[in-house]
């Protein structure tokens, strides 16, 4: 067996016998025990009743969280002409046509998100099989092929957070940082569910939201209210 530090032992111990908790009481939790040596993300799971096999089942959507994310996110765009010189001055870290999938297909890829305006597509869907595995490919549902790259470059840059469900009716992301206080992190939660609420597919039946969790990147996780977390309490 495993031996397990005294740090870990010692936030275990914190969270036992801790179910299904409050919203406020699980971020209280999460970040007294988030005491690694660098700035710990905060993340969200949630298990949701769907099956996203099934194109009637899958959850997708984005929200842009109202205290950021802590995170300084990379933007790759794909553009021409104006349309990419918007880009630069919006902030985008890299942007480009031709040779931008050219980096890309020599495994360069030093960004977080990406986005192309629509007439790039056919550029784009030639890096397929690269960008999909790693949820980079742009998407017009999540609003990342969009002729207003300079908005969705401020959105990259400003908090805005993807969310897919995964195999097992899964979604999580990153809602903050453990140096937010409190209240910011809870206000992020909250806005992440309730996009997530609002994301709910016409295919989903019986109980959509079955379980939510909050977690530290170091740190054990614990179960939180689903009533809570929704406000319906």
């Amino acid at each position: 067996m495993a031996k397990v530090g005294k740090r870990t032992a010692a936030a275990r111990s914190n969270f036992e016998g801790k179910v299904n908790v409050s919203v406020a009481e699980a971020v209280s939790l999460v970040k007294s025990n988030a005491n690694a040596k660098f700035d710990e993300t905060i993340e969200i799971s949630m298990v949701l009743g769907v099956d996203p096999r099934h194109a009637d089942q899958m959850v997708r959507g984005t929200v842009t969280l109202p205290n950021g994310t802590g995170k300084t996110v990379r933007v790759a765009v794909f553009a021409r002409g104006e349309k990419a010189d918007e880009a630069k001055a919006a902030g985008a870290d890299v942007v480009g046509a031709e040779d931008l999938m050219e980096q890309i297909q020599a495994g360069n890829i030093n960004f977080d998100r990406c986005i192309a305006t629509p007439d790039m597509m056919g550029i784009v869907g030639r890096l397929g099989k690269i960008l999909g595995p790693r949820n980079l490919m742009p998407n017009p549902r999540v609003g990342t092929v969009t002729p207003d790259v300079k908005q969705a470059v401020e959105d990259a840059k400003g908090g805005q957070v993807q969310f897919k469900a995964e195999k097992a009716g899964v979604v999580h992301a990153g809602i903050g940082k453990a140096s937010f206080d409190a209240k910011a992190i809870e206000e992020n939660l909250k806005a992440f569910v309730e996009a997530v609420s609002k994301a709910k597919p016409t295919g989903a039946k019986g109980t959509y939201m079955k379980k939510v969790s909050l977690t530290s990147t170091m740190g054990p996780g614990v179960s939180v209210d689903v009533a809570s977390a929704t406000g319906n309490v």
